[in-house]
């Protein structure tokens, strides 16, 4: 019986195959000429000291998994600034917050504008009767906000 279940799922792949599906992502689903990607230092205009760089860390993350990071001399790169990074209470007792981060980002391919896009995220974390306390979750907020921010760049540069 068990033999019998690997059979069918091994055809099942191998007709998968056949018919032009693939399950890969990476530099192959990149633009044009984007084969490897170099991400240079986010610009920051926000009160976060660290979001362009976290953004950045998140998506050279991101690429590396997907096997598309490049180096300085890479003929793609992605340039970019983080627009807004703000908390505000959604409560009037401050137990909700809200953080709203966006990130403007282009790819960049042999010196032309391949891709534009703007990234909106919003975040809520829980406030505490300790201020020190809030903030520690707002900072992981900010970070966990640039890491989907870093995802979803990728994302959209990947073709269907």
């Amino acid at each position: 019986m068990r033999r019998a279940g690997l059979t069918v799922a091994l055809l099942a792949l191998a007709s998968a195959a056949g018919c032009g599906y693939t399950v890969g992502a990476g530099s192959n689903r990149l633009p044009s000429g984007a084969g490897a990607v170099f991400v240079a230092p986010l610009d920051n205009r926000t009160g976060d000291a660290e979001a362009g760089a976290l953004v950045a860390a998140a998506l050279r993350g991101e690429l590396a998994r997907r096997g598309a990071a490049g180096g300085e001399g890479a003929s793609a790169r992605i340039e970019g600034v983080v627009t807004r990074s703000v908390s505000s209470p959604l409560t009037t007792q401050s137990a909700t917050w809200r953080l709203t981060f966006e990130v403007e980002a282009r790819l960049v391919v042999d010196g032309k504008e391949a891709a534009r896009m703007n990234v909106h995220r919003e975040v809520d974390y829980l406030g505490e009767v300790d201020a020190i306390a809030t903030e520690g979750r707002r900072r992981l907020a900010v970070r966990r906000a640039a890491d989907e921010t870093g995802r979803e760049i990728a994302e959209r540069l990947e073709a269907p």
